[in-house]
């Protein structure tokens, strides 16, 4: 069936699946504790241990059923995983004495290894690790070394490889090959993923699951919530009812472009709730990030029990989810860290009578686009940057107010129509403006003011899982920068972010 993944708390985990699918071939993430019995039902033709940040002599270090090792498929092991791979085996891993976080050099004197084809005998890694191999166990030989530790190893007869660095990340850069070299050389895994399989396969999914039941899902406008919706009606037709909830932090003229959209040209049936009050209200007085998301996520579920309410026969609750949310949303028992929580994550009150139907769950922010594209969604809404769930409730830092939103709408929508009409849209990965609750003095014509500061966030990324600053030309911002002080009452001073992710993220809250 593909590629097994154990997720053993990597941050970048879902990137090791991404660059799979990539190559055609389908991959699957489980947790570190699935049976051995449950990965052999998969058919697996490899299996990748992914990374971790845990120690593997220290108790409670997360343990994989050992068994996992008599499946009788190549095995590769990236940073924790390879560690565990020494360790098990009785190797030993022990505190690096110079650790190394970020870029290193990769240097290895075996080319004819298949693990290390068409890669050269120098090249750039991305290392994220704290301990080191220290002593390899019998069967193992040293493919490669950084300029501080063991970088690849490789038991051929066993059929097991261990990588000290992460491939998958963009910053090494020949990962990709290394994983292509691993999964289409050695495993010889099956090349059948695509989009369209994929549409075909959740098709039939969706009306096995749904029967003649009817679905309802809340329709934002955004590219995950559109291309589920899609899917969902080309799976069902009639039987979804989209709910499209104004909560008073959508982007400018949003609810109009998505009712002419897929009301109009998808023929959906699509209701409109407007229910900016109940949200706003909530939201006075809070500022805690976390908070907001729960507060925003709580309203969005009892609005929908309402919509529900009037639609007797509505038996699923259809939402955008993918890859991303779920990742960030696992706690670390899970066992990855929680970076924050999303709202449209993490299960539906027993009181809703719903039942959850995630055609996206899959799916990395590009594949969804392909889905997107595959089922005819015009590329300027398919392309469409990403908007987060809880909208500009964690866009402006500290209280929301239906005042800030307005202002922070307004700004936003310049910054857009700017990188738009400088042919700049399409080439980042996201752009926005943060309203920050922060005010400064400013001068305006010969009188004082003293309004807000706002932040221009732009980033390039290709999975959303690692991001750049975007480098936009001086001239750009300061033609943004005098349009929104200018037009935007309430905003004195921008800024621009040039933090990356990682350590940053790509939101603010």
């Amino acid at each position: 069936m593909g590629i097994v993944i154990l997720d053993f708390g990597s941050q970048y985990n879902q990137l090791i699946a991404r660059r799979i699918r990539e190559l055609g071939v389908y991959a699957e993430i489980l947790p570190f504790t699935t049976a051995a019995h449950e990965i052999a039902r998969r058919q697996p033709e490899g299996l990748i241990l992914s990374g971790g940040p845990a120690s593997v002599y220290q108790d409670g270090a997360p343990t994989p059923d050992a068994a996992l090792l008599e499946l009788n498929v190549p095995v590769l092991g990236i940073c924790y995983g390879m560690q565990w791979l020494v360790h098990q085996a009785g190797g030993t891993v022990s505190p690096a004495r110079k650790r190394e976080f970020g870029r290193a050099n990769l240097t290895h004197a075996a080319p004819e290894h298949p693990l290390l084809a068409e890669i050269p005998a120098c090249s750039q890694v991305w290392m994220s690790h704290g301990d080191h191999v220290e002593v390899l166990p019998a069967g193992y030989l040293a493919l490669a070394e950084s300029d501080n530790a063991l970088a690849m190893m490789a038991h051929d007869s066993a059929r097991r490889y261990g990588v000290q660095f992460h491939p998958e990340v963009t910053h090494s850069l020949y990962g990709t090959q290394l994983l292509r070299n691993f999964v289409l050389n050695i495993c010889q895994a099956e090349t059948n993923w695509t989009m369209q399989h994929y549409i075909t396969q959740t098709v039939e999914s969706i009306r096995a699951k749904v029967g003649a039941q009817r679905v309802i899902l809340g329709l934002s406008g955004g590219v995950d919530s559109s291309v589920a919706a899609r899917l969902i009606h080309e799976a069902i037709g009639s039987q979804l009812t989209c709910i499209f909830v104004d909560t008073g932090l959508l982007r400018k003229d949003e609810s109009t472009q998505v009712i002419q959209t897929y009301g109009q040209h998808f023929q959906m049936d699509i209701r409109l709730i407007d229910a900016s009050d109940k949200f706003l209200g909530a939201l006075a007085g809070v500022s805690d990030p976390e908070a907001k998301r729960k507060i925003i996520g709580q309203a969005f579920v009892e609005v929908f029990q309402d919509a529900a309410a009037e639609i007797p026969d509505a038996a699923f609750l259809g939402q955008g989810t993918i890859y991303p949310d779920v990742i960030e949303s696992v706690s670390v028992n899970g066992p990855s860290a929680t970076i924050k929580s999303h709202h449209n994550v993490g299960g539906l009150p027993e009181t809703l009578h719903l039942q959850l139907l995630e055609p996206l769950r899959e799916l990395f922010k590009d594949e969804v686009r392909a889905v997107g594209r595959e089922l005819g969604i015009p590329a300027d809404l398919i392309d469409r940057h990403p908007f987060p769930g809880p909208g500009l409730g964690i866009r402006i830092p500290g209280e929301v107010t239906r005042d800030k939103a307005d202002i922070l709408r307004e700004a936003d929508a310049i910054f857009i129509e700017e990188l738009r009409a400088a042919d700049l849209y399409h080439r980042v990965g996201q752009a926005f403006v943060v309203l920050l609750p922060v005010k400064s003095v400013g001068v305006m014509g010969d009188a004082r003011t003293y309004e807000y500061t706002a932040v221009l966030r732009c980033v390039d990324t290709s999975d959303f899982m690692t991001a750049t600053w975007s480098r936009l030309p001086y001239e750009f911002l300061e033609r943004v920068s005098n349009r929104i002080i200018n037009e935007v009452r309430g905003i004195n001073r921008l800024t621009y972010d040039i933090s990356s992710k990682p350590p940053a993220t790509v939101e603010w809250e």
